[in-house]
């Protein structure tokens, strides 16, 4: 076994103690709250110019649906088949409009 050295000690405290590494926001550091201009047209002239954000479409909006495995299946299937025709910008979303404007609310079935 080796002995202590004898003598002042390198670092006066543990840097790695686990109240330091809290303490200091080692693991999550502060952030600072994000300042809010006085008017509101200022936040625009902050940016760089030709820096301006795009605004957010309003003619669309992102969905999520739940779909069975082989609806999955026929609807990648239905893509595949339209841009085999010859429809190179089809997609999923396609179909499903598509569908939508097909759809006789009489003739739907009902499910139990």
């Amino acid at each position: 076994m080796s002995a202590k050295p004898s003598g002042p000690r390198a670092l006066q405290t543990d840097p790695l103690s686990v109240d330091d590494i809290l303490a200091t926001g080692f693991y999550r550091p502060e952030r600072e709250p994000p300042r809010e201009s006085e008017h509101e047209d200022e936040a625009v002239h902050e940016l760089p110019v030709g820096k301006l954000p795009k605004p957010r479409p309003t003619h669309y909006k992102v969905v999520c649906i739940s779909l069975y495995n082989e609806d999955i299946e026929r609807l990648e299937g239905l893509v595949r088949e339209l841009k085999r025709q010859g429809y190179s910008k089809a997609n999923k979303s396609l179909v499903i409009r598509a569908a939508l404007a097909q759809l006789d609310v009489e003739k739907v079935p009902r499910f139990h």
